[in-house]
């Protein structure tokens, strides 16, 4: 991989990410959103999946398609995030794609999948966009994994950009910048306290980066521990003077300087 691109002046950012955005998640971000937008005009970067699971489809929701296009009107960004958000691709055959696809995440949807099925998906996602009339720049893979194919089909996209937990990538030359995050796991009691300690350290390690993301999930909404955490985190950024921005508006004050 090439170096990363190089940091400019363009000031302190910060970037609040939903992911996993679908019907029966939105209730689990709304009061959190709320809060957000209480605060002040927040842009907010919505990770959306067209059909999480099979079985929520977006084509169905016209109460959060609607509310997503107010979002929009406010200057919100809408990014593609998978299709289904689960992996259905064949069995793992190496102990490697085991741990990948079955104990770090049964979600890992573009993981395995060869170019041709993965530009089939990303097709899927990008007419559903247009169907709904939605501005699409950037795509982000279900667990940040992505396949050789998958990288291969993003190349002969009109995509912007996509992301992992370290870098924002410029398509279609996937050229990295350095945009680190933040990220809980809230699925146990003592995931949320390791979790909330390690960042901790890591938003001190990045307090002069000149870019923090915020990648807030559902089921950090699901509790009180977490869900205090990211809005105290959010609060304390905007007080040190963070912009908050959207990932495709930041990205054009990357390319502007």
């Amino acid at each position: 991989m090439p170096d990363p691109t190089p940091e400019t002046s363009a000031g302190r950012s910060l970037l609040l990410v939903l992911h996993d955005v679908a019907p029966h998640t939105w209730p689990d971000y709304q009061p959190f959103v709320e809060a957000v937008d209480a605060l002040g005009n927040i842009p907010i970067t919505w990770l959306v999946v067209p059909d999480f699971h099979k079985r929520d489809s977006l084509a169905f929701a016209p109460g959060l398609r609607s509310m997503l296009d107010r979002r929009l009107q406010r200057g919100d960004e809408l990014v593609l995030h998978g299709y289904y958000h689960a992996d259905d691709s064949p069995p793992p055959r190496s102990v490697r794609d085991y741990f990948m696809r079955r104990i770090y995440t049964h979600e890992g949807e573009f993981y395995s999948l060869d170019q041709g099925v993965a530009l089939e998906r990303l097709h899927a996602g990008i007419t559903l966009f247009q169907r709904f009339d939605w501005p699409l720049a950037g795509f982000v893979a279900p667990a940040w994994l992505m396949s050789e194919g998958t990288r291969q089909a993003l190349r002969s996209l009109p995509l912007k950009y996509t992301s992992d937990p370290q870098y924002l990538y410029q398509l279609p030359q996937f050229t990295p910048i350095s945009a680190p995050g933040l990220v809980c796991s809230a699925r146990s009691a003592w995931r949320r306290g390791l979790s909330r300690l390690a960042c901790e350290l890591q938003a001190a390690r990045l307090s002069q980066a000149p870019v923090i993301r915020l990648g807030l999930h559902p089921v950090d909404m699901r509790h009180g521990f977490t869900r205090r955490y990211w809005m105290c985190t959010l609060q304390q950024l905007l007080a040190q003077g963070r912009t908050p921005m959207t990932k495709s508006a930041w990205l054009s004050t990357r390319q502007a300087g």
